[in-house]
């Protein structure tokens, strides 16, 4: 058994004692039942109310719960400064662990809630990696402290705020880790994350369990960790909602009953639950229900093996198998690239963008990130280049430098499970970089090399690779996730070398069973017709069981070996992919020059001669791929050209963002592709905006937004107002917990025409008719839009409201149309 899952495992059975547990079910329900405010703090009553608390815990024990929850889900420093309680963290977290145990007794076990921050990351919000890590690891450690048997991460939906959170508890603790994310009806989470990825990265990160909760009812959820467990071998995890609540007379009522639920219990430890429970809208009574129907079960018997895999935020790429030869572009490197380490040096980054554009175009799976300027702050550029690649990309990535601080600096930045490229079996840079890999979860690609340089034998080579090996296995890092370069040297000085290293790969293969990557385009150096040596070399090395070429994605020959060696190692079955690519094609010449007098392969020169499509439809693509980087110098194009400003509004900009919203509705797109989208059609407004008639270029008009009193959740709300922003809105955003008399009183002032309501919880719905009412009552002539999870299109009309959006690229147009409809 691979040596992180017997870990994992064996954590959790030493807790369960091989039997599936049973979680308990929502506290924020069972508190508001007992008295809890709309918009009072709920963790504060662990010091206000430890007697209520309390006995929601002893209701769950009765019940049958193994595990129970403590109540600190909003209880990191974020959440709890929206209450003047920052400075409580520990005293609240501490009384909430003791509060779980007097409970508990010896009945059940603890674990320690840990929800998000309610803060987008960067670059689509203001929290980088430090501030979520610090948040978390404070409020892991006062839990740790008080005696808390688990961890429970609960209800992410971005991937890049819970694996800052998982990095900071198991810096924390060796307590077992519960890792789940919140999915919607597609699959996937808020921003893009399917299922599969979310596994494998939390997986790499050391959880002692992935899964999913809140979300919708069981049978959504139940999908969900089914495809988990097709990618991980560790136990799951799974706390479905009640079904997604209505209200009814002004009660909220969660249409799943404690029958429905345990009827679902049997069929989630068949897909591999080894921990059961509900979120919101259970109760004891389905608690009770779910522990009678799994009376006696044992985790059910799965046989999944891990896979060499690396991710981004929302694609995986898993290595071996049957599918076809991935590989890693090259081109985003300065070395003997002057135009490239300017661009890198300025901090402009535009040819950086445009590389890994332009390599993605053309099928590039994992893209290599070097930023070896010489004299520049590596770690500094390394992690603005990851940031801005990631937001106009989004496939993983290989973080290529020597430098530690760099490659830790790429790591934080960085949305997923990349590869480090590179360690060595220098001793110093095994002790350098392997705790960077197991920390970060990320793969580690590791150079045959060592203190004496390049060995010239296939043995001594095997010999470095098994030493790198091994030391990765000592801390922890799975063999899956070592990759081994064996080093190609050029075949103008070192001729018999080539033949080395082919028979390294083959042994190492053999020997050792890891991956292996080569950056095959050294054998040519400094000889004529290099396209031709490499892509025979890359055929050879595929042959001997090359995993991972490092390669140039536009040089036609090397595409065309690695089709033609897909085929002959049955990697794409009765050669559909071959024939698309090759039928009735004609032979084209290896390289050509771009209009720079570069040398290009052929792919890159008959892209750049390719008919240029006109500036305003240049102007379209930069928004429809979030060019926020060159948007304002095609604009400046576009006019000296005489093209006029309002022509590319409507002709460019428009139509660009339109085309985004339509990718993001087919779900090609999702959420940060969206957000970045809006981004740049609004620098694109800016830069034309002197050039504008006064009465084309005004905003389009102004809107209040707020969440309702009562209500504390605001990141739906939030990422709306990004949206309008960026639309041309004035966006008046009052937060959140906002009473009617506040939110009308505004917009009488303001003179807004639009108010725009957000509200998650059933019990704060109300609200919304309040204002809604308060608009009335004064005269007022602005439109009222309404949305939320809970919030559907017949309360909408039953209260008078002018429009319901879905989700946030719906309240957008909605709110254009109530604009266009004045």
């Amino acid at each position: 058994m691979d040596k992180a899952v017997s870990q994992g495992e064996s954590r959790l059975k030493r807790l369960t004692g091989g039997r599936v547990l049973i979680l308990d079910g929502a506290m924020g329900t069972m508190l508001q039942a007992r008295g809890l405010r709309p918009g009072e703090c709920p963790e504060s009553w662990n010091l206000t109310h430890p007697d209520e608390v309390r006995e929601v815990h002893r209701a769950y024990v009765e019940a049958g719960a193994s595990v129970i929850q403590t109540n600190t889900f909003g209880g990191n420093r974020v959440k709890l400064s929206e209450y003047g309680l920052a400075d409580q963290v520990r005293e609240i977290n501490q009384a909430a662990v003791r509060l779980a145990k007097e409970a508990a007794g010896d009945k059940a076990l603890v674990y320690v809630s840990v929800g998000p921050t309610g803060l987008l990351g960067q670059p689509f919000g203001p929290a980088d990696f430090d501030e979520f890590y610090e948040a978390f690891a404070e409020q892991v450690q006062a839990a740790v402290e008080a005696g808390a048997d688990l961890i429970a991460l609960e209800t992410f939906s971005d991937l890049m705020e819970i694996r800052a959170a998982l990095i900071a508890a198991r810096g924390v603790t060796r307590l077992p880790v519960l890792a789940q994310m919140t999915f919607e009806p597609n699959g996937r989470t808020l921003m893009g994350t399917d299922a599969a990825t979310a596994a494998v990265v939390l997986d790499s990160l050391g959880a002692d369990a992935v899964g999913a909760n809140c979300s919708g009812g069981p049978a959504e959820l139940l999908a969900v960790i089914s495809r988990m467990a097709e990618v991980t071998p560790l136990p799951l995890v799974v706390q479905p909602n009640a079904g997604l609540p209505v209200l009814i007379d002004g009660v909220t009522v969660f249409r799943q009953t404690p029958g429905d639920m345990a009827a679902f219990a049997p069929r989630m430890v068949e897909a591999g639950a080894w921990l059961v429970g509900g979120c919101c809208g259970t109760t004891p009574d389905h608690i009770r229900a779910v522990a009678d129907a799994l009376r006696g079960r044992r985790p059910a018997e799965r046989e999944v093996k891990r896979r060499p895999s690396l991710a981004s935020r929302s694609s995986l790429v898993l290595i071996p198998g049957a599918e076809r030869l991935p590989f890693i572009g090259e081109r985003i490197n300065p070395t003997a690239r002057k135009k490239l380490a300017e661009d890198i040096r300025e901090n402009r980054f535009e040819m950086v963008l445009e590389e890994a554009r332009g390599q993605v175009e053309a099928g590039t799976p994992i893209l290599d990130v070097n930023m070896g300027v010489p004299g520049i702050d590596e770690a500094a550029a390394m992690s603005l280049a990851v940031s801005k690649i990631q937001a106009a990309i989004d496939i993983p990535i290989s973080i290529d430098s020597a430098n530690p601080g760099a490659i830790e600096a790429g790591l934080k930045a960085f949305v997923g499970k990349p590869l480090i490229n590179s360690v060595n079996g220098k001793e110093d840079s095994l002790r350098t970089v392997l705790p960077l890999a197991k920390k970060y979860g990320a793969a580690v690609l590791g150079l045959t090399l060592d203190e004496q340089g390049i060995p010239e034998t296939t043995g001594e080579r095997l010999a470095i690779a098994r030493r790198i090996l091994d030391a990765a296995l000592g801390y922890g890092i799975r063999a899956e996730d070592v990759f081994i370069d064996c080093l190609v040297q050029t075949a103008s000085a070192q001729q018999s070398q080539a033949l080395e290293t082919l028979r390294a790969i083959g042994l190492i293969k053999s020997e050792l069973g890891v991956g292996t990557v080569l950056g095959v385009s050294n054998v040519s150096h400094g000889l004529p017709a290099r396209e031709v040596l490499n892509s025979t070399f890359l055929a050879m090395a595929l042959f001997q069981g090359l995993d991972l070429a490092i390669m140039n994605p536009f040089d036609e020959r090397m595409r065309e070996a690695l089709a033609a060696s897909e085929v002959l190692l049955n990697r794409d079955p009765y050669c559909q992919e071959y024939i698309k690519r090759f039928q009735g094609a004609k032979a084209a010449p290896a390289v050509g020059k771009s209009a720079a007098g570069e040398v290009k392969p052929a792919g890159e020169a008959a892209s750049a001669a390719a008919p240029e499509i006109d500036i305003k439809g240049q102007v379209r693509q930069a928004v429809i791929q979030g060019k926020r980087e060159s948007i304002g110098a095609l604009v400046a194009s576009a006019l000296a050209e005489g093209t006029p400003a309002l022509d590319l509004v409507n002709q460019a900009l428009i139509p660009g963002i339109d085309e985004v919203g339509r990718r993001y509705e087919a779900q090609t797109y999702f959420l940060p592709q969206l957000i970045l989208g809006a981004e740049t059609m609004k620098l694109g407004f800016e830069a034309l905006r002197p050039h504008l008639e006064a009465k084309d270029q005004g905003q389009v008009g102004k809107i209040v937004l707020a969440t309702v009193q009562g209500d504390i959740h605001d990141i739906g709300k939030n990422i709306v107002g990004v949206l309008l922003e960026n639309y041309g809105f004035q966006v008046i955003d009052l937060g959140r917990d906002v009473p009617a008399a506040v939110i009308a009183e505004t917009a009488e002032k303001e003179q807004a025409e639009i108010i725009g309501l957000s509200a998650l919880m059933t019990t704060t719905m109300p609200r919304m008719a309040e204002v809604i009412n308060e608009v009335k009552s004064r005269g007022l002539n602005s439109r009222v839009i309404i949305g939320g999870a809970v919030v559907t299109p017949e309360y909408a009309e039953r209260i008078g409201a002018d429009a319901w959006a879905t989700d946030a690229r719906d309240g957008v147009m909605k709110a254009l149309q109530l604009i266009k409809d004045r």
